[in-house]
């Protein structure tokens, strides 16, 4: 098995690497910004340099994890942001078809607007934030290619092993908890999320290329253990044994002038995803648990 993935500097395309070159498929990692680790950089928002790359390697699954992901930044750059998250995907789902490999497009939670959860693969999407219309145009470039070989899979907020711990919105709040310096934290207590293990993620879509009845357009894939950030730098207090009376809990929805705006539960129904019949289910990670193995072997 050939296989594309794009993103594979990040927390999740490392993972996916990882995974998939452990199952001794040929594996081809595409990085924009980052070089080394035997990465090939690629600007997959340039076509013609896209299509050459493809051609060439011949894949039978792309999974494309390249992104803006940050819904702070891609307000900073629109731009950018509607070109990568918008505009690609759908030109990948064309490629699907003339090249004949399979595409994962890993979208987001945040196509929905958080006020009634949980959201199955077909409810309906109302995203708040621009990185959420973005993710979603994405989705629309791929449904309305037709005879693409695609799939969605959207996902929640990740967490997993990483670089460096801001490369990954959980990861960097152990940096927050661990601040001595005297500064003082305002932490959000007010929107519900669903950390989920990139490792899961990864392992998840190896046993997917496995699957041979027909798969679903759109699949969800989540953790189901529901955690307010300020919950989260509590639970990375307690592991590390460390006080937190630096950071404050903020219950209210941010403002549109304080903060991007970010809905308050996007909870995802996995049940679809649970129908493909895996042997152990989505055998997800347990947040706490693994945090605890992880940073102990890391000291």
């Amino acid at each position: 098995m050939k296989v594309i993935i794009t993103g594979a500097s990040g927390v999740l395309g490392s993972a996916v690497r990882r995974a998939f070159e452990a199952s001794q498929a040929e594996v081809l990692p595409l990085a924009f910004s980052r070089s080394g680790n035997s990465l090939f950089q690629l600007d997959i928002t340039k076509q013609d340099d896209v299509y050459k790359r493809f051609a060439e390697f011949k894949p039978d699954w792309v999974i494309h994890c390249a992104a803006e992901r940050s819904p702070d930044a891609a307000e900073k750059d629109p731009e950018g942001t509607k070109k990568l998250n918008a505009e690609v995907p759908g030109y990948l789902a064309s490629l699907s078809k003339e090249l004949g490999f399979t595409l994962v497009y890993i979208s987001t939670d945040y196509v929905f607007d958080g006020t009634s959860p949980p959201y199955s693969p077909d409810s309906p999407t109302n995203p708040l934030n621009f990185y959420g219309k973005t993710k979603r145009e994405g989705e629309e470039g791929i449904l309305s290619t037709e005879g693409a070989k695609a799939v969605i899979l959207r996902v929640p907020i990740l967490y997993g092993p990483a670089p460096k711990n801001s490369d990954s919105a959980i990861n960097v709040l152990l940096d927050i908890v661990q601040d001595r310096s005297g500064k003082k934290y305002t932490m959000d207590h007010y929107a519900t999320r669903y950390p989920t293990n990139v490792i899961d993620i990864a392992n998840f879509l190896l046993r997917l290329t496995e699957v041979k009845a027909p798969i679903p357009k759109v699949l969800h894939f989540s953790g189901d253990e529901p955690y307010t950030k300020y919950e989260i730098c509590l639970v990375f207090a307690k592991i590390l044994g460390v006080p937190h009376d630096h950071i404050n809990p903020n219950a209210n929805a941010p403002s549109a002038e304080e903060a991007t705006t970010r809905p308050h539960d996007c909870r995802l129904d996995t049940q679809a995803t649970e129908r493909l019949g895996f042997e152990n289910g989505l055998d997800l990670s347990l947040f706490e648990e693994w945090w605890t193995n992880h940073l102990k072997s890391l000291q």
